[in-house]
């Protein structure tokens, strides 16, 4: 179960750079938005059966948010691409900012033999959630050649945006502040 597991997550990497040739290329909408139905309901799915068979691995920890933030970055720049859009350009290098930060973030507490104060928080599972729901929408928007959709699902980025950098502020937060106290 647990190499079934690991490929349901390295299938949304794998998956990623195809999806964006499709929008990007291709303007292959509609097989594009299946794709990453596909994407997103495996990610769903190996998080379900690592906790029914408790078979959860340090790898699958480590691969999971990566293949999350690897599918969402390939996304974000297929559509900012395919749309010319500045704001989702800088919205998706603001979310990539914030991913670096919190990965050195995560590192640091490594180091110090304190990743629990960068565990994944539930905040943080919505935000990714959101951001599969905020991509099917322009997917279909796209599809559907609708400019009203392809405007509510700005809002609905700019949102997600939001929650990203709580997010951030919240694990450099855990980090540093209880980092402090313990040096007082």
């Amino acid at each position: 179960m647990e190499k079934f597991i690991t490929f349901l997550t390295v299938s949304r990497i794998i998956f990623a750079p195809l999806i964006f040739i499709l929008i990007v290329f291709f303007q292959l909408f509609g097989f594009a938005l299946l794709l990453f139905f596909f994407v997103a309901i495996s990610d769903y799915l190996d998080g379900y059966f690592a906790r029914k068979y408790d078979a959860t691995s340090v790898i699958g920890e480590i691969l999971d948010p990566i293949s999350d933030k690897i599918i969402i970055i390939f996304l974000l720049f297929a559509l900012a691409i395919e749309l010319n859009s500045a704001f989702i350009a800088f919205v998706g290098a603001l979310m990539i900012s914030r991913d670096i930060w919190v990965n050195g973030i995560r590192e640091f507490n490594a180091r110090l033999s304190q990743s629990d104060r960068t565990k994944v928080t539930l905040l943080a599972k919505i935000k990714t959630s959101i951001l599969m729901f905020v991509v099917s929408f322009y997917l279909l928007a796209l599809f559907l050649g609708n400019a009203f959709l392809l405007f509510i699902s700005d809002f609905f980025l700019f949102f997600a945006l939001i929650i990203s950098l709580l997010t951030g502020l919240q694990y450099t937060l855990n980090s540093f502040n209880l980092k402090n106290e313990e040096s007082e």
